[in-house]
């Protein structure tokens, strides 16, 4: 078996689903995974599919004949052995005025610390009373076990006083 990670893109519209998931289908093709989401009018996404191995390049092609209705990249996907049980995980809650620098800088701080992000979803919307844009943000990443938590958020915590936006950091 191979595993192919697809990167998808298209315009959004009823049935963008349905025509990739049919194509997987039809060329021996099982989805495994997948994050999808309609951004700026764009449906968007990245599925892990898995396909028997003489079948892989025939999969390719059909992919390649979806040009016009979405753009699809398939790259080869790599088995990567899970990180040993005794990593831990933490999930960030994010809040606070829309600027630019916010996913930098938190990121940042993460990297500082050799923390990976295992799932990130961020959004724009409007503030209910102030008439501004709130910036919101989800993470759920992977601790090290030489890492201690305590310096983590306290490294997030000085982040998010500069970034002037409020964090929630727990185990998760």
């Amino acid at each position: 078996m191979s595993t192919l990670v697809l990167t998808v893109i298209g315009d959004d519209r009823a049935g963008f689903v349905e025509t990739l998931a049919e194509v997987i289908t039809a060329h021996g093709g099982n989805w495994e995974q997948s994050r999808m989401a309609e951004l700026a009018g764009q449906f968007a996404g990245i599925v892990v599919v898995t396909v028997p191995s003489e079948r892989a390049d025939e999969l390719r092609a059909a992919l390649d004949g979806l040009e016009g209705l979405m753009d699809v990249t398939a790259h080869p996907g790599v088995e990567e052995p899970a990180p040993p049980e005794t990593w831990s995980h933490l999930s960030i809650d994010l809040i606070g005025s829309d600027h630019p620098g916010i996913v930098r800088d938190v990121s940042a701080a993460l990297a500082r610390h050799g923390l990976s992000i295992e799932s990130m979803a961020t959004e724009r919307r409007d503030a209910p009373m102030s008439g501004g844009r709130l910036f919101e943000a989800h993470l759920l990443v992977r601790v090290p076990p030489d890492v201690d938590p305590a310096d983590v958020r306290d490294d997030l915590d000085r982040a998010a006083g500069e970034l002037f936006v409020d964090l929630t950091v727990g185990e998760a």
